[in-house]
């Protein structure tokens, strides 16, 4: 390790641990590891969107898993659901400043992704090759 990292994670208190139960730290990062949750802030970087234009864009998320993330994403204060009294009813959804506040963070994990994403599949094959019938996946 550099010891800028080292440096870095000497900061960091781990959660778990009798004298420091409950940092808060999980209960963010089970919110925001959730793929629907990075997938639907990833959508809302463009802009103010309708449910359906949400659901159209993020690829295997069924109607209920969208309502859900996006209920839990207002929770949080991440995003501004606004209903419009039409008939029927419009509703947008769109990243509140706290929200906008992780697009950066969101990128960089994007970016990262995709920069190794090809490594990861190769490193996955060849595991999966030496490890017949593992059920690990």
């Amino acid at each position: 390790m550099s010891a800028g990292h080292t440096a870095v994670t000497a900061d960091l208190e781990p959660c778990g641990l009798p004298e420091h139960p409950d940092c808060g730290i999980r209960d963010v990062l089970d919110r925001l590891g959730d793929k629907w949750s990075v997938l639907a802030i990833v959508e809302l970087t463009v802009g103010t969107r309708r449910f359906r234009e949400l659901q159209r864009s993020i690829h295997g998320i069924s109607q209920r898993m969208l309502t859900l993330t996006l209920r839990r994403l207002e929770r949080d204060g991440l995003v501004l659901r606004t209903v419009f009294p039409t008939v029927p009813a419009t509703v947008t959804y769109e990243l509140t400043d706290r929200g906008r506040s992780l697009t950066h963070l969101v990128r960089q994990l994007t970016d990262w992704s995709l920069a190794h994403k090809d490594a990861i599949a190769g490193s996955r094959r060849a595991w999966d090759a030496a490890n017949p019938g593992s059920t690990v996946s």
